[in-house]
């Protein structure tokens, strides 16, 4: 089975009606009272905003402050709770990166290495002499981004389908190249994939093995795992929303993540990331050289090469207390926001629960009240609360998850994994 491309356009915006708040879960440890307030008064206001449930962890050296607020099940009014289960997307990109990276201290594999010396039958030909391994971690391969190609209707299928890594594959480089390898940057999940088959094929392993027995059991990363083709989310965690054709929200927390594999399956924690992202930082994982290689970032929007930049596996955006390093994920009904400060000191891990397909008021007003919580939470009580990674020009920070194709002015990093299509049926 191959993975077939659907045509399709975005319809106008859906109406969602604001849900009713219920009382927030908030815990603070050894964060000052004032500043706890101040977090989870900010992340009401996403809540009210729109977000049926959102919660998040935050650290400042040592001390650590947990909340949410919403729901988690819009029918039963389940609360939302900090340390909920999540899929968090494309964050599983920096557990890859960081496992292709340790190959490379090893000598078993070569950063700027051609792909095809060591997939020839994936990448055969030109291309597999053209793309590097370096560009597949950073998006600079120019290779089609197979999970474009979805219709939002497309959704309940997908739900059970089981779908093979070479599959994946095989649909992005079906599309037309984006550019000539290394000439510019464009995002593409199909990178990841292609990663992954690299590193069993380097290993003789299941990737899925290789990042467990490299980083999660090493750093006690014990609700940090890839669920493979089961669609169930182990332990406590929240629905996963997206509004459906007919203008209600349906529910997707039950999903066959196999089509995300590499690029986005891995299910975790704010507690998890925060922890992970800080041995990351500190070079606790990585010898300095190779941590080094992975922030050398390219720009993600040409004429913004001071705002945004993409390293091998983890980004970087401005903020007003300088720059945050992470990833960001966005998947079938959850987006997850991991920002550190560059040593891994300061912190916030952000989960919600409702994917926006589409560019809505709401939308926008879920994305302005998100950036203002990750902004304090990270840059601290003396930021600006309104202040965000927004350009003098009015360009949008990476805080924003509603990035419709047609607005080329934001990249499409934490746009949902799949590129949502509404069809016109």
């Amino acid at each position: 089975m191959r993975v077939g491309a659907i045509s399709g356009t975005l319809l106008a915006a859906l109406l969602v009606a604001p849900l009713v708040a219920a009382p927030a879960a908030a815990g603070t440890r050894s964060f000052p009272v004032d500043r706890g307030g101040q977090l989870q008064r900010l992340l009401d206001a996403e809540h009210a905003a729109g977000m049926p449930g959102v919660f998040a962890e935050v650290r400042d050296g040592q001390r650590t402050w947990q909340g949410a607020a919403g729901v988690a099940d819009i029918d039963t009014g389940r609360p939302t709770r900090p340390w909920f289960s999540h899929r968090v997307g494309s964050i599983t990109k920096t557990f890859v990166a960081i496992t292709v990276l340790q190959l490379v201290a090893e000598h078993r594999i070569g950063l700027d290495a051609p792909i095809g010396d060591y997939l020839p039958e994936v990448l055969p030909g030109a291309p597999g002499r053209q793309v590097t391994v370096r560009m597949l971690l950073n998006h600079t391969s120019g290779i089609g981004n197979y999970s474009d190609v979805f219709d939002v209707a497309d959704l309940e299928q997908l739900r059970d389908q089981t779908v093979t890594p070479l599959e994946l594959v095989e649909t992005g480089l079906e599309m037309p190249a984006v550019f000539q390898p290394g000439t510019g940057w464009s995002y593409s999940n199909t990178n990841y994939i292609i990663a992954g088959l690299l590193i069993e094929r380097v290993t003789g392993q299941p990737a899925a093995a290789e990042v467990g027995r490299r980083i999660l059991r090493p750093l006690g990363l014990r609700r940090t795992y890839f669920p493979g083709t089961n669609p169930h989310i182990r332990g406590p965690h929240a629905n996963a929303y997206v509004p459906w054709l007919d203008g209600t929200l349906r529910d997707f927390s039950v999903f066959n993540m196999s089509w995300a594999w590499m690029a986005g399956a891995i299910i975790s924690t704010p507690q998890d990331l925060n922890r992970f992202y800080r041995a990351l930082l500190s070079g606790q994982i990585l010898p300095p050289a190779l941590l080094a290689e992975m922030r050398d970032t390219v720009p993600m929007v040409p004429d913004l090469p001071d705002l945004l930049g993409y390293g091998l596996g983890l980004y970087w955006e401005q903020l007003p207390c300088g720059p945050a390093w992470g990833h960001t994920g966005g998947v079938i009904g959850q987006t997850t926001v991991s920002w550190h400060s560059a040593d891994g000191s300061r912190q916030v891990s952000l989960g919600e629960n409702l994917s926006f397909l589409d560019d809505t008021e709401q939308a926008r007003a879920v994305a302005e009240a998100r950036g203002q919580f990750l902004v304090a939470a990270l840059c601290g009580p003396e930021a600006e609360v309104g202040a965000t990674a927004a350009g003098a020009d009015g360009r949008t920070s990476l805080a924003e998850t509603v990035v419709p194709r047609s607005m080329t002015r934001r990249p499409p990093m934490i746009a949902p994994m799949v590129t949502m299509r509404r069809s016109q049926s």
